[in-house]
């Protein structure tokens, strides 16, 4: 990716009216509401040197919720296996519940029954838990006629307008109002339809294949994601008696059929632990091994840290990394098979410690960048700016927020306190922590345990000094 430093717009300066560089909203802390609680859930962490060991990683966050919407189409039960000990699935559970929907979750299996499911409406008490509600529409519309899903939340990193989604739904014949509380949508039954997307968002591209598999006639998506995870979805789908085509150039053709009977899946690997526990061993100078996530989703990922100088063990069930000098780099997210989005802030902190200037694009989300002010706090040398450094037009612009930022290394990193803003961004916090002098207390912690399996667990197991603690509410 060509650069001209010199030639670069002035570094971003933030508004000197927010308390956060990037923006925030209350959903960026842990502290609770009740005045009568007095501490909140934290963690400390303390540097222990080079990380080393073996990790395994669960399903992934991104594909196991949707798992658990497509069970909701089956005549029978489903189920689910190697699903991750995370928040976001104990939230779906209790929304499928909420339904009617029977569940069992034991250890890593989650069964779900949608034969007594009976209600239509997703209860005002899930709204901004996570971005799952918008993608029950269709199932719903399948089941009872009608829908109602509360305002989506999930991390603040961005712009995710529901649009895609609801002009697609509009199309296969979906009436839906928007209200001050959420969604409401009505159809006697959802028809086939040619759907283009603007843009190859996997939200809307999930939407569009739980709505069109039991539409009447055939649907046409052009212009999908393409994602591992969506091809995962789409073959359980297909497992339950979908019928569903994947061709050339984004498209996807779905013939509906009368009904789904209930199937069993055992999830692939996460990608995004994979690539940040790996990352967590070369940013300490250590070496970890992570298993179960299979090269094939990390390909992109190993080419991008083998060009930096790191070093790797490659087998069918595990992958190890590890470098005696890292190289700095100019990397751009983009959507699959591109550099992803979710490995951005790992691959950040991992530029603090390389030697020479490194370059971080974001074309995906426009306010990804919201925890750099903390690694800057940490003693990261990272400028941010709203100029596009990189190859690719991302779709954000004229955005007021960063798209780009240099990180100059090698940094001498030192603990501090930090607020967690979102899931991705906490990670990168203690991979930070795990490279840097001195303790590290961080707070917004219910980001990484919503998102990540047992990563406390997984990060004493590698030998680092990680604990959870409370500390008072400020």
């Amino acid at each position: 990716m060509p650069l001209a430093l010199g030639a670069m717009a002035s570094a971003y300066t933030p508004p000197k009216t927010s308390t956060d560089p990037v923006g925030s909203t209350s959903r960026l802390s842990n502290s609770p509401l009740d005045p009568s609680v007095t501490d909140t859930a934290a963690w400390v962490v303390n540097p222990t040197g080079p990380l080393t060991g073996d990790v395994q990683v669960r399903g992934s966050k991104n594909a196991v919720t949707k798992h658990l919407v497509a069970s909701m189409l089956g005549g029978s039960p489903s189920t689910i296996d190697n699903v991750p000990d995370i928040g976001d699935v104990e939230i779906t559970i209790n929304m499928l519940r909420s339904l009617g929907c029977e569940v069992d979750h034991s250890n890593n299996l989650v069964t779900v029954d949608p034969s007594s499911l009976s209600s239509s409406r997703v209860p005002l008490r899930f709204s901004g838990m996570n971005r799952i509600p918008i993608l029950m529409i269709g199932p719903l519309l399948h089941a009872v006629g009608e829908a109602f899903v509360p305002l989506v939340g999930g991390d603040d990193i961005g712009s995710r307008p529901v649009n895609f989604h609801v002009d697609a739904l509009t199309k296969m014949g979906a009436e839906i109002t928007f209200t001050t509380e959420g969604l409401e949508a009505k159809a006697s039954r959802l028809k086939g339809a040619h759907i283009q997307l603007p843009y190859p968002s996997v939200g809307a591209t999930e939407t569009v294949l739980l709505s069109a598999v039991l539409a009447e006639g055939r649907t046409v998506l052009d212009g999908a994601a393409t994602e591992p995870e969506i091809i995962e979805l789409a073959l359980f789908l297909q497992r339950m008696g979908a019928r569903i085509e994947m061709r050339p150039n984004r498209r996807y053709i779905i013939d509906g059929v009368e009904s789904l009977t209930g199937a069993t899946h055992k999830l692939k690997g996460d990608r995004i632990e994979a690539f940040s526990y790996l990352v967590a061993g070369l940013i300490t100078g250590g070496q970890v091994t992570v298993h179960g996530c299979s090269q094939d989703r990390l390909v992109t990922a190993i080419s991008t840290l083998h060009g930096m100088g790191a070093q790797f063990e490659i087998t069918d069930t595990s992958v190890s990394a590890w470098a005696d000098k890292l190289r700095p780099a100019a990397v751009e997210t983009d959507t699959h098979p591109g550099f992803m989005t979710d490995w951005q802030s790992p691959m950040v902190a991992l530029f603090t410690q390389c030697d020479g200037l490194s370059v971080m694009y974001e074309t995906v989300y426009e306010n990804r960048f919201t925890y750099v002010p903390a690694l800057k706090d940490m003693g990261a040398n990272i400028e941010m700016y709203t100029t596009a450094l990189g190859s690719i037009e991302h779709r954000f612009v004229g955005s007021a927020t960063p798209c780009s930022v240099v990180v100059h290394g090698k940094s001498d990193l030192k603990g501090c306190d930090v607020v967690v803003p979102d899931i991705r961004g906490g990670f990168a916090y203690v991979l930070a922590a795990a490279a840097a002098r001195g303790s590290t207390t961080l707070t917004g912690t219910h980001h990484l345990d919503r998102g990540y399996n047992r990563p406390i667990e997984n990060f004493v197991e590698m030998g680092l000094d990680i604990r959870r603690t409370t500390v008072p509410v400020a």
